[in-house]
């Protein structure tokens, strides 16, 4: 696939057969984007759920992430080619770096220039990064030449619209992809949002995610039952107008939900 699914099924936190059911039920429903990783430790049920359903390679877009614990001296491309083999579909269509090496401990030059010498060696179409601020990014685009980065992706949803690496990556046509769009679960209960539910026909969920979609972003969000794997999807049909997309613009209250010990210091300004 040449172009990357604005909407795609996230495998994070969905453990063995979690990942294989959810996966099943996500192609089956029309996805045909999977966000996953190394560090999700499922990656060969999600291949077994790929081989199961069959589609044709060329059909479906595979994203997967290097964990920064991999990102030792030499160790980045053995650690890709484990992950290619659990999922089983070739060359993955994205390869992102999951997060800055934690505490810097390993140094970006090398493990940069180890992340190129992988797409350079074709084991992945794309590569692009995750939770890469804007300083991370400024070395990471100086060592990869140019090698164009898709994307960052980071924590956005409408309660956190992270505007200081979406500007940043916007100015480097470096497209943003949204994890935890659904910030958790938080956005069902929000009453803006179950109010324009409403007036569009669909859930507040739904909602947050066409608010998204809107922006321009890539989403991933992650359900376990088929029904709400079904209505995320669904939210790609949701329109909403300019009055409530900017009624929505102003539910951001910087909650921010991944900010542990391996998160590098995130941008404010």
């Amino acid at each position: 696939m040449k172009n990357i699914p604005n909407i795609g099924y996230g495998t994070w936190n969905r453990p063995e057969d979690a990942a294989y059911q959810g996966v099943l039920a996500a192609l089956e429903a029309g996805y045909r984007h999977l966000d996953c990783a190394e560090g999700y430790d499922n990656e060969e049920f999600v291949g077994r759920a790929v081989a199961d359903v069959g589609l044709l390679r060329e059909d479906l877009w595979v994203t997967t992430k290097v964990a920064p614990e991999s990102f030792g001296p030499s160790q980045i491309r053995p650690h890709v080619e484990a992950s290619l083999e659990k999922l089983g579909v070739g060359p993955v269509d994205l390869l992102l770096l999951h997060y800055p090496s934690i505490k810097d401990e390993y140094d970006i030059g090398d493990y940069m220039a180890q992340f190129a010498e992988v797409y350079d060696a074709g084991l992945c179409r794309n590569i692009g990064v995750s939770n890469f601020t804007k300083p991370y990014l400024d070395e990471a685009r100086n060592i990869l030449g140019d090698r164009p980065l898709l994307t960052n992706q980071v924590e956005l949803h409408v309660f956190l619209h992270n505007r200081p690496i979406v500007d940043y990556c916007a100015a480097h046509k470096i497209r943003m992809t949204a994890y935890s769009p659904l910030a958790r679960g938080a956005v069902a209960d929000d009453p803006t949002l179950g109010r324009i539910a409403k007036e569009v026909g669909g859930t507040a969920s739904q909602v947050a995610l066409a608010w998204l979609l809107a922006k321009g972003y890539i989403v991933i969000p992650s359900a376990g039952s088929p029904a709400r794997i079904k209505e995320n999807l669904a939210a790609g049909q949701l329109v909403l107008s300019p009055e409530q997309l900017v009624e929505i613009d102003g539910l951001n209250s910087h909650m921010r939900l991944v900010d542990g010990p391996w998160c590098p210091p995130w941008d404010v300004a």
